[in-house]
């Protein structure tokens, strides 16, 4: 049996979450500041996104050896 994270699928659904995780994150940040709760800088969004984008990375990798057969998540059943 292949190792899970060794599917095509498995890198389309971590692909499909690090930019989820990365652009949710951003546009959080940019709406706050465009709202007048923060002032944020491009450099300060850059670098939450992307340490968003490697901990969803990072969070597929763990489910990739534990959760649902061939995908990125934890749970199992259809989508």
């Amino acid at each position: 049996m292949r190792r899970r994270i060794w599917t095509g699928v498995f890198w389309v659904d971590a692909g499909e979450r690090l930019i989820g995780a990365g652009a949710g994150s951003a546009l959080a940040l940019l709406s706050a500041d465009g709202l007048g709760l923060l002032d944020v800088k491009w450099e300060t969004v850059g670098s939450v996104a992307g340490l968003a984008a490697l901990l969803s990375l990072l969070k597929s990798l763990v489910a990739g050896t534990t959760g649902d057969p061939g995908t990125a998540g934890f749970t199992g059943g259809t989508r």
